[in-house]
């Protein structure tokens, strides 16, 4: 193609590279160390603006189509870059999780649950506040969204007292197993709340995973020794989550993570306070017999010596878990976020049999196995439908 077919154009005095001075833009791409364009990218244009590189008009066209291509390949790097480091807050996320977990295991044969709640949520706050000094400060604690938000407190507060009262009596690895149905009722949870669709597969991926729960119950058969009602309370763990995190997606985009991290952490002092005031003195544990109850309703006691530490770490964890947690979905989206978080369950598994020496048999091992499938095939097949949809092509939800 000659200069001469280059079409006549009436260029504006203030077109970027009339004066052959660079613009804006092309003096931050000669500043910048990211990686070009793939070459796809350009070729066609290039073949069209190249051949006259005397013309000003093809010039101008050339700078100002890297331009753009630049800003499109900030925007890719920069969305890779804040997957990878929400990936990596997950993974924080769950180890601090479990050692959360292992931690208030230990601890649930003297003290209150209540009790340790209120330790860790009071130091855990202190060191919330400070991360909070870096999104923002004290303003950002304002919303117009308060019902939602303490609708989401409050559900992980169910989530933690359902959870941890069942770590006292039951296997550490058999109470995250069967808690990791969440991510499913995440699923699920999405439809009405957020008005996404669910198609047959994922429908019975779901499906799979609790029948993976019934295996690991194994209902009538008395597996646990322990009430009924103990087994079902890694499940209304699992429901409380999976509500705290539908509502995450909602309200996380314009809530930094250290001040929901705070949300929460005001929601447990109240709650804990609440408990001590009625049953701090343990007059209703000596009603009850089960070491669940007793573990929830036992007085409070002045902690020993060599216990001090275990607590202070404790507020260190739920500082650092309601944090990593809560950037972790703002900086990725869920279907490549999700599927990390079942990385608690080997470590579960570790952490019960090198401290309590609690090795899952052989059912509850093939139940953890088709809860653990049946997640990470939800979580593939809606980061699959997400990018058919980016694609612009037509998908049929499934």
């Amino acid at each position: 193609m000659g200069a001469s077919s280059c079409p006549p154009l009436t260029m504006p005095s203030s077109f970027p590279c009339r004066s052959g001075k660079p613009s804006f833009l092309s003096s931050q791409r000669a500043r910048t160390t990211l990686a070009p364009p793939a070459g796809a990218l350009l070729s066609a244009p290039l073949d069209y603006v190249t051949p006259a590189a005397t013309s000003p008009c093809r010039k101008s066209a050339l700078r100002l189509y890297e331009d753009v291509a630049w800003v499109l390949s900030v925007m890719t790097q920069t969305a890779l870059h804040s997957t990878r480091l929400g990936i990596i807050m997950i993974l924080l996320g769950m180890l601090l999780i479990s050692i959360n977990d292992l931690t208030i295991k230990s601890l649930s044969d003297r003290y209150p649950l209540h009790q340790l709640v209120f330790a860790r949520s009071a130091i855990g706050i202190f060191l919330s506040f400070i991360i909070l000094q870096f999104e923002g400060g004290i303003a950002v604690l304002r919303t117009d969204r308060v019902s939602l938000h303490a609708l989401r407190c409050l559900l992980i507060v169910i989530a933690n007292m359902t959870f941890f009262t069942a770590i006292a009596v039951l296997p550490l690895a058999t109470v995250t197993a069967m808690f990791f149905v969440a991510p499913l009722m995440i699923t699920l949870l999405a439809v009405p709340v957020l008005g996404e669709t669910v198609g047959p597969h994922r429908l019975g991926a779901i499906a799979l995973g609790f029948v993976g729960v019934l295996i690991m119950v194994r209902p009538g058969m008395d597996v646990f020794d322990v009430p009924g009602w103990v087994l079902t309370l890694p499940i209304l763990a699992a429901a409380g989550y999976a509500g705290m995190q539908v509502l995450t997606r909602k309200l996380g985009v314009d809530t930094p993570a250290s001040a929901m991290a705070i949300y929460i952490q005001l929601t447990f002092i109240l709650v804990s306070s609440l408990f001590w005031l009625v049953a701090g003195d343990g007059r209703y544990a000596e009603m009850v017999e089960n070491e669940s109850l007793i573990f929830l309703l036992r007085a409070w006691v002045w902690p020993a010596p060599e216990d001090w530490p275990a607590l202070l770490m404790l507020g260190a964890l739920s500082a650092g878990v309601g944090y990593a947690l809560s950037q972790a979905y703002r900086l990725g989206d869920a279907a490549t976020i999700a599927p990390f978080e079942y990385t608690a369950l080997p470590l579960a598994i570790f952490w019960g049999w090198w401290f309590f020496d609690e090795l899952p048999d052989a059912m509850v091992m093939l139940g953890i196995f088709l809860i653990g499938v049946s997640g990470v095939y939800v979580f593939v097949r809606e980061r699959r439908l997400s990018r058919q949809v980016a694609g612009g092509r037509p998908v049929r939800r499934t």
